[in-house]
């Protein structure tokens, strides 16, 4: 497992200052790019070398419980399958009292920039992920 902390921020949330539940997708993406830095598969890298990109092909949220401005929440990130080209991750936003308040899943696809072909992930990038699996 993956974990990440953030902070709700004014511009995370709608007009009565809760998260708007569609921001659960940015914050699960935060902590996928702050997984990918750490080790050392930086989307910069990915993007100066030209071959491959990795788009998410399909996502899912379910909102579970409020947030409001100024909470604290630990994204808890996993690997729940490697597959040849494509990945899924799972994510569970957890507020301070150790409630789940939402989740997210991410389905991603390893495909050669210029082709658009699928490719197999990347063996640094698996490995990473198997790590968290």
């Amino acid at each position: 497992m993956f974990s990440h902390r953030t902070l709700v921020r004014l511009h995370d949330t709608d007009a009565a200052g809760i998260l708007f539940f569609a921001h659960q997708f940015k914050i699960a993406h935060d902590a996928y790019e702050t997984f990918m830095e750490g080790s050392g598969n930086s989307f910069a890298s990915i993007f100066k070398d030209k071959t491959m990109l990795i788009p998410i092909v399909h996502a899912e949220a379910d909102y579970v419980a409020a947030l409001e401005v100024g909470d604290y929440l630990s994204v808890r990130m996993v690997a729940e399958q490697i597959g040849d080209s494509s990945f899924t991750l799972s994510y569970r936003l957890v507020d301070n009292d150790d409630r789940v308040v939402g989740t997210v899943k991410t389905v991603h696809v390893c495909i050669n920039r210029q082709s658009g072909e699928k490719i197999p992930v990347p063996d640094k990038l698996r490995r990473a992920l198997e790590a968290i699996a």
